[in-house]
């Protein structure tokens, strides 16, 4: 069942006959909750906190009868309501791109040519082609399978799988359940075997759809850093209304004035409700996963890319993660001779070779996708193009699968010349041996060239072949005489990029694990190559079957290499490196890696050679299998991780200078500096800052070169939370400093109002410059580019000149002009309100050990 049989048999639908059936019948998916409209996404914005408090607001001015100052307010709201929901739309249009790339895939036939395309684009009509570790997308009928088992226990709840057959004798479509029906259904798993089916149903015609079965999707989740930020919000709301009350009170009673009391105590719980946080959160971690996912590695899981920082250790497939999956034969091993392949010709190769690439031949596909297979055509055709050893000519009639308990296949074929059937077995050479009922003597000479090939890093696969004569085949491999032909030494180079990634892996204080189901031999020669740590120390598959649990935790310690490992061995490993505290991140291609990969903190599925049930259970997809990319995908996470940090200190920074603004000229009996309409405007540079500024923000240096952080350690921990404080502390006391200055001179209220917002904007941007980075300057963090820095900066400057010098602005605003001397007097003083904190930077205060964005690199 290649493709070339399908491109040779099989039609399927047209494009343009799929395109008019995808219009008037849907998308092969269920029915969702859907995305938000506009309207809803605005009705849901106008119900947080800070827009009920605005039009709280505007609703006092109107009846105070200030109907400029209430109009203004209530275009604040939509302006805000407008900036909202563009962060909003472009949050969801990257959620909406990771459940594109996310998005199960099928393998169609459509105008004769085999197609990969995403499971929702599948339509009635459709040629399917299922194979082991699929999940089914659509209900489909079977025309042709080969020993094809279907786990149905989505649907039917029973455990066992089904077998299947292409019985075209049964007409009516039958339930999901029971063996031998010809009969496929959307969600369920392929586990063994491989068929082809024309699709019957999609979307909530399936049976599937009509048990009203919600198939996953990316979801956001509670995360810890979520719940973390949760508990944040409630109790510094709970610390602004229970002040917000207060002032109103006190106001009231001082003043003899509801209304402005109400409007005191409002702008008060303005300027401390800190509702920016969970924007924050839920922004970095979607453009999170999408900056991910240009690295190659999506992210199914949002919880994933908090997690990826503080990864502790990678456990890594060899074949294809490490290595490029491209096999070439490198040696061959026939007639008690060794032969490297690329030292001799086409002319040269002596005979008894000539029969092994022959076998090895006929027991592939004819038109191979598997990496080995490939290998093996290649090398026929180039050293047997000339010569009767290569048999377009011949029929395939039967074929014996590799299975579990015989790790060999065989290919039963039938010649022109001979009535004798011929077949050609290959397969893991333990499995030959076994086919070839070798006494032990005979077995341990092979084993010795096995071992010795093994030691190279090749991948060694047996051949043999034998005739048969009678009319019936049997029914196992085993009943064949079988004549043992040789061995072939397959290589797969180390992928270039693999040997620094490891390097960064160690700097980083990351331990990388190899697991193979490959011979030792190969595997110390690949850890060799890439500088893996310990790499004459491996453990075996048969040494894990014998081990305790509590042994295997001693031992995962201290060995990285483990070999001839069979998938359900996995799970065992990645238990007993959580038991030991080992934060693990673990790759698996297979329908049998899904324990691992659920039961990993991270797990990674191969995205290109990887089965659908594997993505399925992964938290990371890895779109280019390159062990690489998961290293660039730790360095991003750290990066998210500190940006989150650095925005949640500038958040709590800027509102203790805003909260103290608003609550001390109301204690002191002083003129109000901020009022509503002066709050929403510090809303307009503070939301586009901590959402989007700090979002684009590069990593620190030395992001990689420090160990991981701890999995428990807090997003608001002591040093950021104090850090923060003590920058909004120096804030408000130089905007207090100018204030009490600007009263002693004897300005009016109007200058004083301007004097003091003037100088809180300068210093709300030097915070923002100042926590870009808490190691390197502000002048040398300006050498770093940042795309949303610019317009934010800028925007925030125009904004301050109209309010500042347009004459409706400032009236409306309740300021006045400033002069020349001013403007230097608020440039000087905002500069000074952070000046400090550049000092500190400048003499390596934050990089102590302990400091949350960096730790000392682990010296161990």
């Amino acid at each position: 069942m290649n493709k070339a049989d399908i491109s040779e048999g099989l039609r399927g639908l047209s494009e343009a006959e799929a395109a008019r059936r995808l219009v008037s019948e849907g998308y092969n998916e269920l029915p969702s909750s859907g995305k938000m409209g506009v309207f809803a996404l605005a009705f849901g914005i106008f119900r947080e906190p800070m827009f009920l408090l605005l039009v709280a607001c505007g609703a006092l001015y109107l009846l105070l009868g200030d109907t400029e100052e209430a109009l203004m307010l209530l275009g604040f709201v939509f302006f805000v309501m407008a900036l909202t929901l563009y962060q909003e739309r472009k949050t969801e249009h990257a959620l909406d791109a990771l459940r594109d790339l996310s998005s199960p895939r099928a393998s169609v036939v459509r105008d004769g040519e085999e197609r990969r395309i995403a499971g929702r684009e599948v339509v009635r009509g459709d040629i399917l082609i299922v194979k082991e570790g699929d999940r089914v997308a659509a209900d489909a009928r079977l025309f042709s399978c080969l020993n094809l088992l279907v786990d149905e226990s989505l649907l039917t709840g029973e455990s066992v799988p089904v077998r299947k057959s292409d019985d075209a004798t049964i007409e009516k479509e039958n339930r999901p359940g029971g063996d031998d029906l010809p009969f496929i259904y959307s969600g369920t798993l392929v586990v063994q075997g491989q068929g082809i089916a024309t699709v019957m149903a999609t979307g909530i015609n399936t049976e599937l759809g009509k048990i009203g079965k919600v198939l996953e999707s990316v979801e956001s989740e509670k995360t810890l850093l979520q719940k973390e930020t949760e508990r944040w919000v409630r109790r510094l709301a709970l610390f602004g209304l229970s002040l917000c009350v207060m002032v109103i009170i006190f106001y009231s009673l001082t003043y003899g004035d509801w209304l402005h009391g109400l409007l005191a105590g409002i702008t008060l719980a303005m300027a401390t409700l800190p509702e920016e946080l969970p924007v924050v959160l839920t922004i970095f971690l979607a453009l999170g996963a999408w900056r991910i996912s240009k690295k190659q590695v999506l992210t199914r899981r949002m919880p994933a890319v908090e997690t990826l920082g503080s990864a502790t250790v990678l456990c890594v497939d060899k074949t294809g993660t490490l290595t490029m999956n491209r096999m070439t034969v490198s040696k061959l091993f026939a007639g008690g001779s060794d032969l490297d392949l690329g030292s001799v010709s086409k002319y040269t190769i002596p005979e008894e070779f000539h029969e092994l690439l022959e076998f090895s031949i006929l027991a592939s596909q004819l038109d191979p996708f598997d990496a080995m297979e490939k290998a093996i055509k290649e090398s026929g055709e180039e050293y047997l193009s000339e010569t009767e050893h290569l048999h377009k000519d011949w029929t395939l009639v039967h074929e014996y699968p590799l299975s579990r308990e015989m790790l060999s296949l065989s290919r039963v074929w039938k010649s022109r010349e001979s009535d004798r059937y011929i077949i050609a077995a290959k397969g893991a050479p333990e499995a030959i041996i076994d086919l070839c009922h070798f006494d032990d003597w005979q077995a341990s000479r092979v084993s010795a060239h096995i071992s010795a090939m093994a030691d190279k890093g090749l991948r060694v696969l047996g051949v043999a072949r034998a005739f048969f004569e009678q009319p019936a085949l049997p029914g196992a491999q085993h009943d064949f005489s079988f004549e043992f032909l040789g061995l072939i030494g397959l290589a797969d180079p180390v992928r270039p990029t693999v040997t620094a990634a490891i390097t960064e892996c160690y700097s980083a204080g990351i331990r990388v694990v190899m697991i193979t189901g490959d011979y030792p031999g190969t595997a110390l020669n690949i850890a060799r190559q890439i500088g893996l740590k310990n790499p004459d120390r491996f453990l075996t598959g048969a040494d894990l079957q014998l081990m305790e649990d509590l042994e295997l935790q001693e031992h995962v310690g201290e060995v990285n290499i483990f070999a001839r490992v069979v998938p359900e061995q996995k799970l065992r490993l990645v238990n007993a490196l959580k038991a030991n505290g080992e934060i693990v991140a673990m790759t698996g291609d297979g329908v049998n890696d899904a324990p691992a990969l659920k039961a990993a903190n991270i797990g990674i599925a191969m995205g290109g050679r990887g089965t659908d049930v594997a993505r399925e259970s992964a938290s990371l997809v890895l779109l280019d299998d390159d062990f690489s990319s998961i290293v660039q995908a730790v360095r991003l996470g750290r990066r998210i991780f500190d940006n989150i940090r650095k925005a949640i200190a500038y958040i709590f920074a800027i509102h203790v200078p805003i909260a103290g603004m608003s609550l001390i000229p109301v204690l002191f009996h002083l003129p109000l500096v901020l009022l509503p309409a002066h709050i929403a405007f510090l809303q307009l540079i503070i939301d586009p800052a901590c959402s989007i500024v700090f979002e684009a923000e590069r990593e620190e240096k030395g992001v990689m070169n420090r160990p991981p952080r701890h999995s428990r350690e807090p997003l608001f921990s002591q040093e950021t939370v104090y850090a923060s404080l003590a920058q909004g502390i120096m804030v408000l006391c130089v905007v207090m400093g100018v204030f009490w200055y600007s009263l002693s001179r004897g300005d009016s209220e109007q200058e004083v109002r301007a004097l003091s917002f003037t100088t809180l904007m300068i210093s709300n941007l030097g915070l923002i410059l100042t926590n870009r980075s808490w190691s390197r300057t502000i002048i040398s963090s300006l050498r770093l580019p940042n795309k949303a820095l610019l317009p934010v900066i800028i925007s925030a400057i125009l904004f301050l000149g109209i309010v500042l010098y347009v004459p409706f602005f400032v009236t409306l605003f309740g300021f006045s002009s400033l002069h020349f001397s001013d403007l230097l007097l608020c440039l000087a003083a905002g500069i000074g309100s952070v000046l400090w904190f550049e000092v500190l930077k400048s003499f390596g205060v934050f990089r102590r050990e302990r400091h949350p964005f960096h730790p000392e690199p682990d010296k161990g």
